[in-house]
């Protein structure tokens, strides 16, 4: 292996791969100076498992050649980029060589396209059957599915990889044929279906034969590119609600439009859309996973835009105040759970708390409520706290105003610091 090749293969793919955030991660480039200890090469990321683990992984394209000329996409075929492809045997050398030095624990690989969609999952399924049965490599693997590669293609794929995800990109069909008229939007669901029918199969498969193999154990997701059309709120996650629902999704991921091109398809070519847009609709894909929250409580036709000042649970509180105050005492699990500041476990260990008494605002406390937002919600068995004299107009700027004085105070703290 030409390692100086290889390094400019890494620099070129690995960069091209960032703006990909279906594996919820986040760049990293430090390097080992002064004979210091470890290295974070180009291309590492990190994911978080369902327990909490922070996870490595190399993260890269197979190549950024491609023969689309998406608007929004930097490897585009217009684009006057350096271009680079990895064989699959290079894929796999730096895989297994990144794992002994401890770099990662997986791969993220994902790929422009060659030339049709088989010829390259083809590439990308043989890195991940060259992984396991060559090397015996049990590492975390997540291969990007080829909208138009052929069931067989799907399906060897899913018996190496741990999740295999399509990118739906636009939220909508009407986006999609906006900035992407080569690609067809069925094309990108069919594989979903595909897999969604072959996990449910092998998954009771597995519950009769111990020894039948494992067929992508970590599931299915997609990503959908948020701000580069005209879409709501209110409509993507109309999209990712249908999605799971329909496909049985692990994750919708929402990547926030970057302005990398000069496309008159585009709109507001310059402005990137804000990160909080991206965090507020994270926020509510939680509420509705979680949470027992239907899209039409989080946004509609009057309000088809999430708050950007607050998160959609408070918001939500904010135009439901008829609803409370609850008596955490007496009120049933999916009310509590929607109380801005009591988060899922809190809310199960009150349920099972009060079993054995009544809880007061120093039980809350303990059980990590957040109780300078729920005391404008919840009475317990203590009347400290409790501000039930407020509209949600006032709550509001209270609570935007101690989100504010913490953040100046914590600001303070750090500069202190130094």
């Amino acid at each position: 292996m030409d390692a100086e090749r290889i390094t400019e293969k890494l620099n070129i793919l690995a960069d091209a791969a960032k703006y990909d955030v279906s594996c919820a991660s986040s760049g990293s480039k430090r390097k080992n100076e002064n004979k210091g200890l470890g290295n974070a090469s180009n291309g590492i990321c990190h994911t978080y498992t369902e327990d909490g683990r922070c996870v490595s992984l190399l993260k890269i394209l197979l190549t950024n050649h491609c023969i689309f000329d998406c608007a929004y996409c930097v490897s585009r075929k217009s684009n006057d980029i350096r271009r680079a492809a990895f064989t699959v045997q290079e894929v796999v050398d730096l895989t297994i060589n990144f794992y002994r030095r401890n770099y990662i624990e997986g791969l993220f690989l994902s790929s422009g396209i060659f030339k049709d969609a088989d010829f390259t999952m083809e590439r990308l399924v043989r890195v991940a059957k060259k992984l396991r049965t060559e090397h015996k490599f049990n590492g975390y693997i997540h291969l990007k599915s080829i909208p138009g590669a052929s069931d067989e293609l799907m399906r060897e794929a899913g018996l190496y990889a741990d999740r295999l995800s399509v990118n739906l990109e636009m939220p909508t069909e009407e986006g999609l044929k906006l900035l992407a008229p080569d690609k067809d939007r069925q094309e990108m669901i069919k594989p979903m279906g595909f897999l969604k029918s072959e996990i449910i199969q092998r998954t009771e498969e597995n519950k009769l034969f111990k020894k039948a193999p494992m067929f992508a154990p970590a599931g299915q997701s997609t990503q959908v590119i948020v701000g580069a059309t005209a879409e709501t709120d209110q409509q993507v996650l109309y999209t990712a609600a249908s999605f799971y629902k329909g496909y049985n999704l692990k994750r919708v991921y929402y990547s926030g439009y970057v302005p990398v091109l000069a496309d008159k398809r585009l709109p507001g070519l310059n402005t990137a859309v804000p990160m909080v847009r991206e965090n507020r609709l994270y926020q509510a894909d939680w509420l509705m996973r979680f949470y027992g929250f239907k899209v039409n409580e989080i946004v509609n036709h009057q309000q088809p835009l999430l708050d950007l000042d607050i998160d959609p649970k408070l918001s939500w509180a904010l135009r439901n105040m008829q609803v409370f105050p609850l008596d955490v005492n007496k009120a049933d699990l999916h009310l509590i759970l929607r109380v801005p500041g009591i988060g899922l476990q809190s809310a199960q260990k009150m349920v099972s708390a009060r079993k054995f008494g009544k809880l007061n605002w120093e039980h809350l406390k303990k059980m990590g409520v957040a109780v300078n937002r729920a005391r404008y919600f919840i009475v317990c068995n203590s009347n400290d706290f409790e501000r039930r004299d407020l509209t949600g107009s006032r709550i509001k700027q209270f609570i935007l105003a101690e989100s504010q004085s913490k953040y100046l105070k914590n600001s303070s703290t750090q500069l202190n610091l130094f």
